[in-house]
């Protein structure tokens, strides 16, 4: 996975937020644009190839008080959605 496409797709506002990344955000008491901050200032710590539909990978990023997030991201190389 490239750090600069999921970047990218976080720009062109090319994201879709599960179900279940919405309830772990409230539940962790984060916002949305502290877990995008953490991705663009962030890098890629652990890749999944095999997972489905879309590979993923682990990004480790700070949000702007440099608390440590970790998020998991799934990317469609065909239509360069960002899940």
């Amino acid at each position: 996975m490239d750090i600069d496409k999921i970047i990218q797709a976080l720009a062109d506002r090319k994201i879709r937020i599960t179900d279940h990344a919405d309830v772990q955000t409230i539940s962790d008491h984060l916002s949305i644009d502290e877990i995008f901050r953490s991705v663009r200032h962030g890098e890629i710590i652990e890749e999944y190839p095999k997972d489905k539909p879309y590979s993923s990978c682990l990004i480790f990023g700070k949000n702007a008080k440099m608390e440590p997030i970790h998020s998991v991201w799934a990317f469609n190389s065909e239509n360069q959605w960002l899940f």
